[in-house]
């Protein structure tokens, strides 16, 4: 498979607005680990595999497990993510695929059980972001695997 464009090259305002709403989410507060989990999830369900390449190598550098990264797809029969993990990764799925239930009300009791307010809207803001990434790579064929993680202590945000 060929990559189609550079879309960070042919609209790069573009991407930095998307740049900014994702630097937002990494300050939010929300765990960094979990936001990868999330990110994974997302990217899993949108068959985005150069986003799949990065979050597992991203949540690697910082310390995931890769049990707890090959158990994402099956996160509901694994015994190894929190409950906060398996609320914000149900809203995950809920939220990327929107038109399918368009939310429904125990997802969301569910996640607000573990989730203020706006850690939740924080949260679905950084569904948002992945979504679009993954719109992007998936439409102009990113290819997997050239993605290199920077150093925890050197990630920004």
């Amino acid at each position: 498979m060929e990559p189609r464009l550079n879309y960070s090259k042919v609209s790069p305002e573009g991407v930095e607005g998307l740049s900014k709403l994702e630097g937002y989410v990494r300050k939010s507060g929300l765990e960094h680990s979990l936001l990868e989990l999330v990110k994974l999830r997302a990217s899993q369900i949108n068959g985005c595999a150069y986003c799949i390449d990065m979050h597992t190598k991203d949540a690697r550098t910082n310390g995931e497990s890769e049990q707890r990264l090959y158990g994402v797809s099956a996160w509901h029969e694994a015994p190894f993510y929190t409950d906060r993990e398996r609320a914000a990764l149900a809203w995950t799925e809920a939220v990327t695929l929107v038109s399918q239930d368009h939310v429904p009300d125990e997802i969301y009791a569910e996640a607000r059980k573990h989730f203020s307010e706006k850690e939740l809207v924080d949260l679905t803001l950084g569904i948002i972001a992945i979504n679009s990434w993954n719109r992007l790579a998936v439409s102009f064929r990113s290819l997997a695997g050239s993605y290199q993680p920077e150093h925890p202590a050197v990630k920004k945000g």
